[in-house]
């Protein structure tokens, strides 16, 4: 039983079931390991089952046989036929506990038993690496630095903290085509390594997550949009980014010109005050109103800033004389400052007048120009009336020659569009069966792209699927790999094969011997029932002879006497001697129930049983004095 305790803990270990190293056979499984390995077995035969079970006992007596109950029905459901109930788990017995968890390991699936749920590859040893770390670090208790001893500095010092600074990295791009001399000089020769390139070593690490997350997403990205959109373009890869880098720069050019439009043009345009790039760019040019911006004026507007300037310049240069005080002089600029911010005020309120003139004006003269352009249709339109009223009026002095003239002219105009119409039937046949070819050619050519292209689709996943597949089962055999060398080199695979053939010989020498048994048993069998049956006729002859001779002879009638009492008394002695082996027999077997019956520690059971009865009547007690109280 001990090989199969250990294969039994070794698959419930597989599928997460928390087993110490000490436990080494199912006789040390307490109620609590056995509830959880029950359950995570349960959960991984059957998700929708276990997850309503819970993996530990409650605290209370009566949860816990409702819980005892609810294993009881979900094996049963799964197929188990053994008998079980709430006491196969809260008082368990060894031989029951490894029927159940033989059966259950069983039932695993082939998948979960081998690899379970959880994930594969180095990253596993990883990981299990990280939560050992983490687990020891969170088992010791926080101090203040001020109560910290040598042995906690080394998991709580701040000085292997470091915050998540990012700086930007310059790598060597590698790729199919070749490069150009000089970048490949300048990435052989002046681009420094990347330890180089950043101004502190603990911002490595996470400058170079930052890259790689990056490059990964994009590709990523690119992958999803050609597999969406590129191949529906029906481009190649290179056609395809070409055509987006144009669309991009024709966005950024329309963006520019935008941009550098006036307000009062702009408005009139595409809007853009959404795109990010029109935010930039008007965050390059400023906040400053459209009336404030410089623009080129007329000669009336440079001769009166010329005169104004005049103007403030003499009033902002008084001669100051000698005698002003200070306090006149402080005077003076103050209402020299009011002065010129009246008069600012005025040119600005002058300027915006100017402005609403200006865009009042332009919406008039684009007015007129429409009204203009309309009048200049209708007097084409009118105009050309009159030429045919003009004509028709010269027609009119010699009305019956031009009526002939004219039906003349409409006969021959009619044959020639009948001409015509003839011609044209004769080249309209061709030309549509020719459309109709080309039509029928352009829809298979369709249907066979769409075919090649749906195609083209089911190997690119088919692909991704199996490079998947690839990617998990060589991860599977990195884990397996790192696994093997990690297990210790002193059990190797002869000493295990060793051991299987031992236990093989030794079965196949027990099955020997049993089958010698049989043999012998079955010999003695035989020579017992020939012995029996020679003894039988044996009696009979000596019975019928001796009867013979009793009525003749009364010694003879004496020995016959002795005879059948002789033969009574060996009957009675063979009954004995098979009573005697069918009573051994018993002994054996009531000794072998007795070893079961121990091995199924009643007495501890009984004593546990009672201990559970009376917490159970101290909470019916508790409850009904919280009804009473209630």
């Amino acid at each position: 039983m001990e090989e199969v305790d250990k294969i039994l803990i070794h698959a419930l270990k597989q599928i997460g079931t928390e087993v110490s190293e000490e436990t080494d056979s199912i006789k040390r499984f307490t109620s609590e390991l056995i509830v959880e390995s029950v359950v995570k077995c349960i959960r991984v035969i059957d998700p929708g089952l276990g997850s309503a079970l819970p993996t530990s006992l409650p605290p209370g007596m009566s949860a816990r046989f409702r819980v005892g109950m609810m294993l009881a029905q979900a094996c049963q459901d799964i197929g188990y036929k053994g008998e079980i109930g709430y006491q196969t788990f809260l008082y368990s017995n060894e031989p029951e506990i490894r029927s159940l968890l033989m059966f259950l390991v069983e039932k695993l699936p082939r998948e979960s038993a081998e690899a379970s749920d959880q994930p594969t590859g180095k990253s596993v040893v990883l990981q299990r690496a990280i939560s050992a770390a983490i687990k020891a670090q969170l088992a010791v208790p926080w101090l203040p630095p001020n109560c910290r001893l040598p042995l906690h500095y080394a998991t709580q010092s701040q000085e292997t903290l470091h915050s998540f600074h990012v700086q930007p990295l310059s790598l060597p791009q590698s790729s199919g085509k070749e490069h150009l001399k000089e970048v490949k000089d300048y990435q052989r020769d002046i681009l420094l390594p990347i330890t180089a390139q950043l101004s502190s070593r603990t911002c490595l690490v996470a400058s170079v997550l930052e890259q790689h997350t990056a490059e990964l997403s994009a590709a990523q990205e690119w992958d999803n949009e050609w597999n969406s959109q590129g191949l529906l373009s029906r481009l190649t890869p290179q056609e395809y980014r070409s055509r987006k880098l144009t669309r991009l720069h024709k966005r950024i050019e329309d963006q520019l010109r935008s941009a550098a439009l006036p307000s009062s043009e702009s408005a009139f345009g595409v809007s853009h005050a959404t795109s990010d790039l029109s935010e930039l760019l008007q965050s390059f040019s400023g906040s400053t109103h459209s009336d404030h911006i410089l623009t080129k004026g007329s000669h009336f507007t440079h001769t009166q800033k010329f005169t104004f300037t005049q103007d403030t310049t003499a009033v902002t240069n008084p001669i100051p004389t000698v005698r002003q005080s200070e306090g006149d002089a402080l005077l003076r600029q103050q209402e020299e400052l009011t002065s010129l911010q009246q008069q600012f005020q005025q040119l600005c309120s002058h300027v915006s007048q100017l402005a609403a003139d200006m865009k009042h004006t332009n919406v008039t003269n684009a007015q007129v120009m429409d009204e203009l352009k309309k009048r200049e249709q209708a007097n084409s339109e009118k105009e050309e009336k009159i030429l045919v009223k003009k004509k028709t009026i010269d027609l009119l002095p010699d009305t019956d020659n031009n009526l002939l003239k004219l039906q003349a002219v409409v006969e021959a105009s009619s044959k020639r569009v009948i001409n015509l119409a003839t011609q044209w039937e004769k080249h309209r046949a061709p030309l549509i069966d020719e459309h109709r070819r080309l039509k029928e050619i352009c829809s298979t050519q369709d249907l066979e792209s769409s075919r090649k292209l749906s195609e083209i689709k089911s190997l690119h996943d088919k692909i991704s699927v199996s490079t998947e597949e690839a990617k998990r089962k060589e991860e599977m055999h990195k884990q397996l790999v790192t696994e093997l060398e990690n297990l210790p080199q002193d059990a190797s695979r002869a000493e295990y094969t060793q051991r299987i053939l031992e236990i093989v010989s030794n079965i196949k020498k027990q099955k020997e011997e049993i089958t010698k048994i049989l043999c012998d048993t079955k010999e003695l069998q035989k020579e017992i029932n020939n012995l029996t049956g020679k003894l039988d006729r044996t009696f009979a002859v000596t019975d019928e002879l001796v009867f013979k001779d009793a009525k003749k002879d009364e010694s003879v009638r004496k020995s016959y006497k002795y005879l059948a009492a002789l033969h009574e008394n060996c009957n009675q002695l063979i009954q004995t001697i098979e009573d005697t082996g069918t009573i051994l027999r018993e002994i054996r077997d009531l000794e072998e129930q007795i070893e079961v019956e121990n091995g199924k520690k009643t007495v501890a059971n009984l004593e546990r049983i009672l201990d559970d009865y009376k917490a159970i009547r101290q909470e019916n007690s508790a409850l009904a004095a919280k009804i009473r109280d209630g």
